[in-house]
C-alpha cells in the first residue's frame, strides 16, 4: 500500500426514490433586484436572477462578523467593549460604554436583533479598528471564494465600495454553517445572555421573521438600509436536504424566500452518497495482519436529476495502522465533491478489535556459555 493511500471511487449514488419532478414545478417569480437558491453541500445553483451582480448587502454582512468573532476562540471570555466603537447608528443590542461582555454575546447581539455597535465592538476587539478588521474580512471572503464582494464595515452600514452578490452571499452562508455554533445562533428565536455593568441577563429577539413562516428554517440574517433596501439570507431544511436561498432589494423578500423553497423542493429528492465497500489496512504488530474498514453512515444532498454524474470521492486510509484498535475506530475517511468542490466527508471506522501480538522473549545462551566458560576455565 502507498505510503498514502488515496484514490477516487466511483460514487454508489442510492437515491431514496425515483427521481421526478412535479408538473406543478414552476419557475418562481421574484421581486428582488438580485437572488439565488442553492443547494447547500455542493453549492448548486437552482435558481438565480442577477446572482453575480454586485449590490449593497445591509446587515447581512454581519454573517460575515460573526464567523469571524466564532473563529476567533476565547468566546466565553469577558472583555469590556470599546466605548467610542459603540456609537453607532441605526439597530443595537444595547451596549452602553463600560459595559463587560463575552464574544458569545456579541455574536447573539448580532444575528438576532441586527446590532451595529455589536458588530463594530467586535471588529475593533479583533482587529484593533474597523478598518484592520475590514481587512481581515476580505482575506476570509477570498479564500471562501466571494469573488464579487468588498467589505468595508463589519455591520454593513453603507461606506464606499462595499456590496457582494447574491451567490457570493449564498456561499458565505454555506461556510458559515458549518460552523456549529453558527448554526445554532443563528437560528434562535430569542436568546438569553449576559453583558452590561456589572453583567445581568437579558433577552434578544430574532428579527428574522422567516423562523416562524416556513417549516425548516434554520436561519440566517436580515439586512436593510436606505440604500441596499430589504436583504435576506435564509436556510432551510427538509428531509435532510438543505437550501439557502439569498435576496438582495426586495420588497417582498419573505414571501419570494417562501417561493423559491417551494421550487427548489419541488425539483429535488434525496440522493445518499456512501458506499458498501469495505477496505483492509495493514495492522502493525497485532494478531491479524489486515483490519476491515467500512463507512457507516453517508451524506444526504438533494438531486435535480443532473448531479449525480459530477460527484467524486477520494479515500484517504492510512498505510498501517498499529495493533490496539476497536470496533468502531475511525481509520480514515471518504471526502465527497460536487464539481471539484467540497461537499463533506464520511468516516470509515474499523469492524473488529485487534489485539498485539505476543511475542516470545528469547534468551542469549551465547552470552551465558562464554560467561560460564570463563568463570570455571580460569
Amino acid at each position: 500500500m502507498k505510503k498514502i493511500f488515496s484514490v477516487i471511487l466511483t460514487v454508489v449514488l442510492i437515491l431514496v426514490y425515483p427521481y421526478t419532478v412535479s408538473a406543478e414545478s414552476k419557475v418562481p417569480e421574484v421581486s428582488a433586484k438580485a437572488c439565488v437558491l442553492i443547494e447547500e453541500k455542493t453549492g448548486k445553483i437552482l435558481f438565480e436572477k442577477n446572482s453575480s451582480e454586485k449590490l449593497p448587502m445591509a446587515s447581512t454582512t454581519k454573517i460575515m462578523t460573526t464567523l469571524l468573532c466564532l473563529e476567533s476562540g476565547g468566546l466565553d471570555d469577558q472583555f469590556v467593549v470599546d466605548g467610542e466603537a459603540i456609537k453607532v447608528e441605526g439597530s443595537s443590542m444595547g451596549l452602553t460604554e463600560g459595559d463587560v461582555v463575552t464574544k458569545r454575546a456579541l455574536c447573539y447581539g448580532m444575528m438576532l436583533p441586527s446590532g451595529n455597535d455589536a458588530a463594530n465592538a467586535t471588529a475593533v476587539k479583533l482587529g484593533g479598528s474597523i478598518e484592520n478588521f475590514a481587512d481581515m474580512m476580505n482575506e476570509r471572503a477570498e479564500k471562501i471564494g466571494m469573488t464579487r464582494t468588498c467589505f468595508v464595515t463589519p455591520s454593513g452600514l453603507e461606506g464606499e465600495g462595499h456590496g457582494s452578490s447574491a451567490y457570493d452571499m449564498a456561499l458565505l452562508a454555506r461556510e458559515a454553517l458549518r460552523n456549529p455554533d453558527f448554526a445554532e445562533i443563528c437560528s434562535q428565536k430569542k436568546a438569553k445572555v449576559e453583558f452590561g455593568n456589572p453583567p445581568y441577563e437579558r433577552w434578544l429577539t430574532n428579527s428574522n421573521k422567516l423562523l416562524d413562516m416556513y417549516q425548516g428554517v434554520k436561519g440566517v440574517k436580515t439586512g436593510f438600509t436606505d440604500e441596499a433596501g430589504r436583504c435576506l439570507v435564509s436556510a432551510c431544511e427538509r428531509e435532510g436536504i438543505s437550501l439557502i436561498c439569498v435576496t438582495l432589494n426586495d420588497k417582498n423578500d419573505w414571501q419570494d424566500h417562501i417561493n423559491m423553497y417551494d421550487y427548489g423542493y419541488s425539483v429535488l429528492q434525496p440522493l445518499e452518497l456512501s458506499t458498501d465497500e469495505i477496505f483492509a489496512v495493514p495492522v502493525a504488530g497485532g494478531t491479524a495482519n489486515t483490519i476491515p474498514v467500512r463507512a457507516e453512515e453517508q451524506i444526504l444532498i438533494g438531486d435535480d436529476g443532473k448531479t449525480a454524474n459530477r460527484i467524486s470521492s477520494s479515500i484517504i486510509l492510512p498505510p498501517f495502522v498499529y495493533s490496539d484498535i476497536k470496533t468502531g475506530d475511525k481509520i480514515g475517511e471518504i471526502k465527497y465533491y460536487y464539481d471539484g468542490r467540497y461537499i463533506d466527508s464520511i468516516s470509515l471506522n474499523a469492524m473488529k478489535n485487534t489485539e498485539y501480538k505476543e511475542t516470545e522473549k528469547k534468551t542469549d545462551k551465547n552470552f551465558f556459555e562464554k560467561i560460564k566458560k570463563f568463570l570455571f576455565n580460569n
